[in-house]
């Protein structure tokens, strides 16, 4: 399961911000067209994510695939929801057993077959759509990649809003370019106060636009709140071969325009209403940081609380 990317904010002209689609929606006066293609230190103990070497139902030949992660994650609680504004980075060149992506995800915490998520993100994932495309997806399990779960709709448990163009799977576009323009699209996952079920918004647009929700009684233990987030860059590769870049496939020290990123990182408490997340509970996570690494969280920023993700292709081991 894969995730992906970048963005940037405040811009002067030449630089301003796009918005990424997939899609003319009706609220938008963007100027990106939609695609039509078919189809820092070491975390705790307690981190954990689902394995990203490990294919979901049986999908794929998962003996041989690895998988690497730069994540800020919080400490063990009660979290009802997150948002970030995502920048979006392509890798047109990826190999077809090659993965890259960002995204949000809300787990259980616990591991191996007991381990339960919800996610939604940007990946190119050549092995589940045949192109190289940046693509939109939703993803959960309940048995940590076991029998449970798959990708956006190959499914049922993600339920997509009537009539809503940025479904999962969706190809966007155009992407961020190297010290150029920037584009981006912020999405949100949070608990609804009445029904219990998990809503995912798009946030980027003049007016928040609903795109469906994972029903509540597939992860029953991510009910009345998940116990960890997590802001996730992440990549997958054969065992015996090479990494693929991650976000823009470069570090984060370059920064600004250059490197990818998480902005405007939000949590909610149980009534959906946003707050800042709180840095003293967030930790990062670097599980190669020669090949792949994260910024600080800093203070204050013009785009809210953020970092920077990613690394370069060519990662072995």
């Amino acid at each position: 399961m894969m995730g992906f990317v970048a963005v940037i904010g405040l811009l002067c002209l030449f630089h301003s911000p796009h918005y990424a689609t997939i899609a003319k929606s009706t609220y938008t006066h963007y100027n990106v067209p939609i695609l039509q293609k078919g189809a820092t230190r070491a975390g705790p103990p307690h981190i954990q994510l689902a394995r990203r070497d490990k294919r979901p139902s049986g999908e794929f030949d998962d003996d041989n695939i690895t998988g690497q992660y730069a994540v800020w994650q919080t400490t063990l609680g009660k979290y009802y929801g997150l948002q970030a504004k995502i920048g979006i980075w392509a890798h047109p060149n990826q190999e077809h057993l090659q993965a890259s992506g960002a995204s949000i995800a809300v787990t259980n915490a616990k591991r191996g077959s007991s381990f339960s998520m919800f996610e939604a993100g940007f990946h190119v994932f050549p092995e589940l759509y045949n192109n190289s495309d940046v693509h939109f997806f939703t993803f959960w399990t309940r048995d940590g990649y076991g029998s449970t779960g798959c990708y956006n709709l190959r499914c049922s448990g993600f339920v997509p809003a009537d009539g809503v163009v940025l479904v999962p799977g969706k190809a966007v576009g155009p992407p961020s370019t190297y010290d150029g323009e920037d584009r981006y699209i912020t999405i949100s996952l949070h608990t609804d106060p009445n029904t219990g079920n998990w809503l995912l918004y798009r946030k980027d647009l003049e007016k928040s636009l609903f795109l469906g929700h994972f029903r509540k009684d597939i992860c029953p233990e991510l009910n009345d709140g998940a116990p960890q987030a997590s802001f996730i860059g992440s990549v997958s590769y054969p065992k015996n071969g090479t990494a693929p870049a991650m976000g823009s496939g470069h570090f984060p020290e370059e920064g600004e325009r250059k490197a990818a990123y998480f902005k405007n990182m939000t949590m909610f408490d149980s009534n959906a209403k946003p707050h800042d997340p709180i840095p003293s509970i967030m930790v990062p996570w670097m599980s190669k940081r020669d090949c792949y690494r994260i910024s600080d969280i800093p203070l204050g920023t013009k785009d809210g609380y953020m970092f920077y993700y990613g690394g370069p292709e060519g990662c072995s081991g």
